[in-house]
């Protein structure tokens, strides 16, 4: 599949998002234009106004459709990962709440599909970093074969940070998430006893899950995104990891270091 030319829609469509999301209809369970563009306005997706329309003449401008399926082919290839459509849309704000170093770019991945949101930046590899986690999200969400339903909350912590490590290993620290770097070890380590150990059952469609993942409320803001790259950093320095590993390994098996390290306090 590839990068699906969302350009040649938004050349035509800017204006009007219900056209733009009636062409992903077949794509979600619920194919109503106005419920998967409230959805996918969560993580990022544009309005139609003057600012984002320029933001898109500058994606165009600078080949993002192209180079963004010059990345795709590249880790498909080195990954052995799903062959998926990938949409680009630009981006509504800079003040995302999954921005990368103040570089406005988000996303979202499914088990057969990938959403890039984008604002234009200087350097490719924002690009490549934000594919990165996201295109791992794809190929462990496969890998691991669960429904949603049964998803829970120590799958999500989990699967974003390996997302993340992946980009570590393949980017560089410096194109890491802010969000890697909120909290110490132990700091985690407290928040886990206080907030998480008694929750990672806690099922994906809940607002809890939600709300911890995220850090809503009187949670730690990203705390969970936070806690699942310092987890896998400690799953990291007892054991080695590869790749096909980080797709395959059981959510659970990543916290028996946590818990050896609480053991041994």
């Amino acid at each position: 599949m590839g990068v699906i030319r969302t350009d040649l829609w938004l050349e035509e469509d800017f204006y009007n998002y219900e056209k733009i999301c009636a062409r992903l209809a077949k794509s979600f369970s619920d194919n109503s234009p106005n419920k998967i563009y409230k959805y996918l306005s969560q993580f990022g997706m544009y309005k139609p106004n003057r600012q984002s329309y320029e933001n898109f003449t500058e994606l165009k401008k600078r080949n993002y459709w192209e180079k963004t399926e010059e990345i795709f082919r590249k880790y498909k290839k080195k990954w052995k990962g799903s062959d998926i459509p990938i949409y680009i849309f630009p981006m509504a704000s800079i003040n995302s709440l999954f921005s990368r170093s103040k570089k406005a770019k988000s996303g979202v991945a499914f088990n057969d599909k990938i959403f890039l949101f984008l604002s234009p930046f200087e350097n490719d590899l924002e690009l490549e970093a934000l594919f990165i986690h996201e295109y791992h999200h794809t190929c462990r969400l496969n890998h691991q074969n669960k429904k949603i339903e049964d998803s829970t909350l120590i799958d999500s912590i989990i699967l974003e940070g390996l997302a993340e490590h992946a980009v570590k290993e393949y980017c560089g620290k410096e194109y890491v998430a802010h969000w890697s770097e909120n909290y110490s070890k132990k700091e985690i380590l407290y928040f886990w006893e206080r907030f998480l150990k008694q929750q990672i059952t806690t099922k994906r469609l809940s607002k809890l899950h939600d709300d911890i993942l995220y850090g809503r409320g009187t949670y730690p803001k990203m705390l969970g995104y936070s806690a699942g790259f310092v987890i896998v950093s400690m799953y990291k320095e007892e054991k080695d990891l590869t790749l096909q590993q980080s797709f395959r390994l059981d959510s659970e098996s990543f916290i028996t270091g946590l818990l050896k390290e609480k053991t041994a306090e």
